[in-house]
């Protein structure tokens, strides 16, 4: 006898990095910021402990609000959630349930798992060898659920090919979903796009760009009749997934703008020193536009590389199971002092 529904049965979870607990690390192995959240975060969020006993504001109304300034939209055009993994689950739900969607084979591996758990039909497009996104591959498949810049690879897709996917998906009544927890580390981001399209979804992250990863929040950018349907979804689901702290942390964080692209400065250059000194040592290292890199290791599997790196202290994350990402180390840009560690490390082992 089963206790358990055939759904619970056939789902194959999202593995997430390590996070440990009984040792210091140079943690790189979970794309999380190296710098604390702005300053006005803490302002922000003290004294708020008495309004706990009360619920927050369902639609996050002032969030929404300082997102459509900085993003030069309306707060119609916002949808805020817990953490941009609850806003994935709520578009798959509501514009991917019952359809096939087509997304690159190797990307976030969370999008399969929301397929599954939604009732839609999953169709990978392999990538090109050299890791880029096979546009004409995804174009035989509507709707198109995409991460630009790509995870686990780092590598971005130029807008004008996000525009071909969007007019394709256009035209045949879907929803391209592009999903931007890196945009703040690329050189340009879909933005622009939605004043073409009204078809297109972004979704972004705090996690990333502003060192908010332990408040979990997300939000989606869109026209208002998707930003309506991701609403439905919600008040079926969850109608207060924001918590006050939450709301009030991410308004100050995202309207520090200048604290934020400061610290994102920082990661991209210390990403790009970091990649430099590797392809020098004759280093594989692909092109990135997020806060890591991608690494090759000597051999067909990274493993041992990732297990001494360990050893030393040093926490990146390998992918072991497909084999085509096997021989790679996915390495978060930490401080200046944690990539000159790891770059020397890095060095060591794999040029040995």
């Amino acid at each position: 006898m089963s206790y358990e529904s055939d759904l619970a049965l056939r789902l194959t979870p999202y593995t997430a990095g390590e996070q440990p607990r009984d040792r210091q690390f140079i943690k790189l192995n979970t794309n999380e910021n190296p710098y604390p959240p702005s300053p006005r975060v803490a302002e922000a969020i003290a004294g708020l402990t008495d309004s706990l006993r009360l619920y927050p504001d369902m639609e996050a109304t002032a969030l929404r609000e300082a997102i459509a300034e900085v993003s030069g939209l309306t707060p119609e055009q916002v949808f805020c959630g817990n953490g941009s993994d609850e806003v994935l689950a709520f578009s798959f739900a509501a514009f991917f349930a019952g359809r096939t969607v087509a997304a690159p084979d190797i990307t976030y591996s969370f999008y399969p798992v929301y397929a599954n758990l939604f009732g839609a039909r999953y169709e990978p497009t392999p990538l090109r060898e050299d890791f880029t996104v096979d546009v004409d591959g995804l174009m035989r498949g509507c709707p198109v659920a995409i991460a630009n810049p790509n995870a686990p690879t780092g590598r971005f897709l130029p807008i004008p090919e996000l525009r071909r996917l969007a007019a394709h998906c256009h035209d045949h009544g879907a929803v391209l979903l592009v999903d931007e927890a890196y945009a703040a580390f690329a050189p340009e981001n879909a933005l622009p796009l939605l004043r073409e399209f009204d078809n297109l979804l972004i979704v972004r992250t705090f996690s990333k760009s502003h060192a908010l990863a332990g408040m979990r929040v997300g939000y989606a950018l869109g026209s208002p009749r998707l930003i309506d349907a991701l609403r439905r979804v919600r008040d079926s689901f969850n109608s207060y997934p924001l918590d006050r702290l939450a709301q009030a942390a991410a308004r100050a964080a995202i309207l520090d703008v200048a604290y934020t692209d400061g610290c994102a400065a920082r990661v991209i250059a210390a990403r790009e020193r970091c990649r430099e000194r590797l392809e020098a040592a004759g280093i594989d290292v692909l092109p990135s536009a997020t806060n890591f890199l991608f690494v090759r290791a000597d051999g067909a599997d990274a493993s041992d590389a990732a297990q001494a790196l360990r050893e030393e202290g040093i926490l990146v994350r390998h992918f072991a199971s497909s084999a085509r990402l096997r021989p790679w180390l996915r390495v978060t840009v930490g401080t200046e002092e944690d990539m000159e560690t790891v770059t020397n490390a890095l060095i060591r082992h794999i040029c040995r």
